[in-house]
């Protein structure tokens, strides 16, 4: 479904947390409600560097859609897990800089449906839209993005902290390959991935047993060479995959050491 509801509001179950909640409330945001903070407060405590993770992953969207639209040349994003409106959205970076882009969101949280008016204030010349669908369905993606992106032409796909919610490996490099191979040559890829590589030995055994037992683990952390392995197929940019912090950093940015932002970043091309 693209754009409105005509059923109504949807509902929202608000005593279970929601990732994008959880992340709206890191980042400082007003859409959350009290699950979401006790979730997020929960591991905060077992990792205090989530917050700062949150606002590194959010900094590496700003400069890797400022860098396909500026050096790239890219004018259309597909931009699965998109979450909740915030501060310099796809299509505002995108837009501000080539006002004729068109970008499609892709997210499955009620409360981002509610929010979908705000995603799709577009610039005159360009076009925003706005999918409620799963990532575990690529072809249901594929077929409503079709409907306003054009697949003749490079397409950038955005997976911005959503494949670590995809526990299993077979299931979320497939889904990484299904979408590549629907999209043109010369297109892009922009990931981030949460990771547990520059935690110390109980860091690691405090997230390993919240995820063992479903305790605000609702995601899967992966090692440097995991990732990888869901970027198969594609032609790593410069600087290849890297601590978050560390993917074209701002030249006046403060350093960020990747135990405080323990992600993954990268960004890389369909040849």
């Amino acid at each position: 479904m693209m754009g409105s509801d005509p059923y109504g509001p949807p509902k929202l179950d608000t005593s279970v947390p929601h990732p994008a909640r959880r992340y709206n409330y890191w980042l400082g945001g007003k859409d959350h409600f009290e699950a979401d903070r006790v979730s997020g407060d929960a591991i905060a405590a077992m990792f205090p560097g989530v917050r700062a993770s949150a606002i590194e992953n959010r900094r590496f969207l700003q400069r890797g859609v400022t860098f396909l639209v500026g050096e790239c040349g890219v004018r259309q994003f597909l931009d699965i897990g998109t979450g909740l409106p915030t501060a310099d959205n796809t299509h505002e970076i995108a837009q501000r800089i080539a006002p004729e882009s068109r970008i499609v969101y892709v997210d499955n949280d009620p409360l981002v449906m509610v929010h979908a008016r705000a995603l799709l204030t577009s610039a005159p010349e360009g076009v925003t839209a706005y999918i409620e669908q799963d990532l575990d369905d690529t072809k249901a993606v594929l077929d409503e993005a079709r409907m306003v992106l054009d697949f003749d032409r490079p397409i950038a796909l955005l997976l911005v902290a959503v494949m670590h919610f995809i526990s299993d490996d077979n299931d979320a490099c497939e889904a990484v390959a299904e979408l590549r191979d629907a999209l043109p040559p010369g297109s892009y890829l922009l990931l981030s991935h949460v990771t547990g590589d520059p935690f110390n030995p109980r860091t690691q055994a405090a997230w390993d047993q919240a995820i063992a037992s479903g305790r605000h683990g609702d995601f899967r952390y992966r090692n440097e060479d995991e990732v990888l392995k869901i970027l198969d197929g594609w032609d790593l940019l410069a600087p290849g995959l890297v601590p978050v912090a560390q993917w074209r950093p701002d030249p006046d940015s403060e350093p960020v050491a990747f135990a405080d932002a323990a992600v993954y970043a990268a960004v890389a091309r369909k040849i």
